[in-house]
């Protein structure tokens, strides 16, 4: 399974969790889902050059792994220091060696080749280290109020997200917003950045409020602009903090090579394209930070990085994140939207996992011959048409076509297939809108399970 938790809100990480914990059969996940990776491994293996042979295996769940690398890396270090000091001892002696070279002094030349040759190896692997240096710039702003929201509702579609809402964000908040797709999470952050306006109620800002809004629609990337163009919008420099940074060093920030600069951005990954988003971020001072799933096509060492960042910034942060290691240990607070009108406030993550799993997640279907026995269609179908049992009796066959679908699309794009950049343009479109499909019929999926409850 290839990054499987990419599109599924929360329930449905939750439920996948389940299936997987209990499946019969074995499974190898790539995910950066770090919480995902600890509930469901029994073995991880880390692939990167830091490593001997390019991997690291290491036995349990993701929090062992950790453990377990951190021993290694130490170990790596040690021994790179110890090499370091052999080599220096016998490049000394090779420089006050005799004339007269015997068997015994002609294999210590040798002894010392292979000892600097080991000691380039290990220095090459530690060095293996670089992550993305995120640093948001903060204004400075002392106000204790940045925005208050009292009452705010909205309705689209004919359906009430939520009402009767009351906010309060100043510096040092970070909220985190939880919540089924399409329950109004990012309608929430839109109405806070002034983008929307709410339904009912008010919403009051602070003077010339500093907002800077992170959008998980890559759309807003031009695909045909090269990463310079990205990057550096007007001439061979960007203004950070006040003084210029030469183009080099500020790609060499977010670790894009020289050789990339004129790459058009439609053909780099998802994960190159956040870095381009989260440079430009940096680029402006801020109050206030919005991010809808930032973390999407991240590397772990980015996901990081960009947590330090998060807990480092003295303004206030609202976060959209399905990465439950970063809701638990960014946010402060916790309000989860019910899609349905209803919001509430969690202490934390883990208050909120335990209240989905009495009361809202499906049981897992059982397997083999079982799954017919513990399904009651007349008992647990009752709120459906007939039309929508029908629905609901093939939404795991409609959602599994659609995601292979768009595996299939992201294949071709990641091999190389459209080597013109109108056709990757197209393809790139064509995906964004599979994975929009993928995401409506969870929806769907959600809500059918929800009706046939009553």
């Amino acid at each position: 399974m290839d990054e499987p938790t990419n599109h599924l809100d929360l329930e449905g990480v939750l439920w996948l969790e389940r299936v997987l914990v209990g499946a019969s059969f074995s499974c190898v996940v790539a995910s950066h889902d770090r919480w995902f990776l600890e509930r469901i491994a029994t073995r991880v293996v880390e692939i990167s050059p830091r490593h001997p042979g390019g991997s690291f295996n290491a036995p349990g769940g993701y929090v062992e792994f950790l453990r377990l690398r951190d021993e290694h890396f130490a170990g790596q270090e040690s021994r790179q220091e110890t090499l370091a000091n052999k080599v220096r001892r016998e490049n000394e002696w090779l420089r006050k060696q005799p004339k007269a070279r015997t068997v015994k002094s002609q294999s210590r030349i040798d002894e010392a080749g292979r000892l600097a040759g080991e000691l380039a190896d290990v220095s090459y692997r530690n060095s293996r280290n670089k992550t993305v240096d995120i640093d948001f710039d903060a204004s400075g702003r002392r106000t204790n109020d940045l925005v208050v929201a009292t009452g705010i509702a909205k309705t689209l579609g004919g359906r009430k997200l939520f009402s009767g809402l009351d906010l309060e964000l100043g510096p040092g908040t970070r909220l985190g917003l939880l919540g089924r797709n399409g329950s109004g999470k990012s309608t929430l952050l839109r109405i806070i950045a002034g983008e929307l306006q709410p339904d009912a109620g008010a919403i009051k800002r602070a003077v010339e409020l500093r907002v800077v809004v992170f959008h998980q629609d890559r759309s807003r990337l031009d695909p045909k602009k090269t990463l310079r163009q990205s990057l550096c919008p007007n001439g061979d420099t960007v203004s950070y903090r006040g003084r210029p940074i030469h183009l080099m060093a500020w790609a060499k920030r977010f670790l894009f090579k020289p050789e990339q600069l004129d790459l058009l951005v439609g053909t780099l990954s998802g994960g190159e394209q956040a870095r381009i988003l989260i440079s430009l971020l940096m680029l402006q001072s801020a109050d206030l930070l919005l991010l809808d799933e930032p973390t999407n096509d991240l590397d772990i060492p980015t996901l990081e990085v960009l947590e330090e960042s998060l807990l480092d910034f003295p303004g206030a942060v609202v976060l959209v994140t399905h990465d439950r290691f970063m809701l638990d240990r960014v946010s402060t607070e916790l309000l989860a939207l019910d899609g349905a009108g209803g919001a509430t406030s969690y202490a934390d993550y883990a208050q909120w996992q335990a209240t989905v799993e009495r009361a809202v997640l499906p049981p897992v279907p059982a397997r083999g011959g079982e799954r017919g026995s513990e399904r009651k269609p007349a008992a647990r179908l009752s709120g459906l048409s007939g039309k929508e049992r029908r629905e609901l009796e093939k939404m795991e066959t409609a959602i599994a076509s659609s995601e292979a679908a768009a595996e299939t699309l992201q294949s071709q794009i990641d091999s190389g297939t459209f080597k013109d950049p109108e056709l990757l343009n197209d393809a790139c479109t064509r995906l964004a809108a599979a994975h929009t499909d993928v995401e409506k019929l969870y929806a769907r999926w959600a809500d059918l399970e929800a009706k046939a409850k009553v």
